[in-house]
């Protein structure tokens, strides 16, 4: 591991930011569109770089800015256009082959939540796996322990980790602050609570 943790509970800890989707419901590449003055991928990546992971690897799809000068490993999503799991199985392979204790997953089209909540997750993992929850669904930023590294590695389609969080404690996230930016009206809205 490359970075030494500086708060409470993030030593070992690494991040995967997923940011290599199709943007098909958006109409265009989202990564790309503009949130804050910044494209989106990396107006997540740079709120998660302000925290003391001791590695970052992103998993980035061709139409991806190059998010190294935050701190990233960027990893190119093979074959490109692969699901959410490929992504997934790239990042934590990246994880396990550096030593990671664990890992947080976070997707770059979630740019609304709080640093606030990451620490919530760090604070309350308790080495297995965490979850966060909104409108009562369990989604992600999700911490698994390295205990679960071989089954995300095997996992296949557009499920990513979720299959691995039944019956994972939870974390609740204000629902505006899930937001998951699918479409373009989902932007007006980012921009709106920022």
């Amino acid at each position: 591991m490359s970075r030494p943790a500086t708060e409470t509970g993030f030593s070992g800890l690494a991040l995967i930011l997923l940011a290599g989707g199709q943007s098909a419901r958006f109409g265009g590449p989202k990564l790309l569109a503009p949130l804050a003055g910044m494209p989106l991928a990396v107006h997540a990546a740079a709120m998660l770089a302000g925290l003391p992971f001791t590695k970052r690897y992103a998993v980035v799809g061709p139409q991806v800015p190059d998010l190294s000068a935050l701190g990233y490993e960027c990893i190119p999503l093979t074959p490109a256009g692969a699901p959410q799991a490929r992504s997934l199985a790239l990042g934590v392979a990246a994880a396990m082959a550096d030593g990671a204790e664990a890992v947080l997953v976070a997707l770059a089209d979630m740019p609304l939540v709080p640093q606030d909540h990451i620490r919530a997750l760090v604070s309350q993992f308790d080495g297995d796996r965490i979850a966060t929850s909104a409108h009562g669904v369990t989604l992600p930023p999700a911490i698994f322990g390295a205990q679960h590294f071989p089954a995300l590695a095997a996992l296949d389609g557009d499920r990513g980790g979720a299959v691995r969080l039944k019956g994972a404690p939870i974390v609740a996230l204000d629902p505006r602050f899930a937001l998951d930016v699918d479409r373009p009206e989902d932007l007006t809205r980012a921009e709106a609570l920022l």
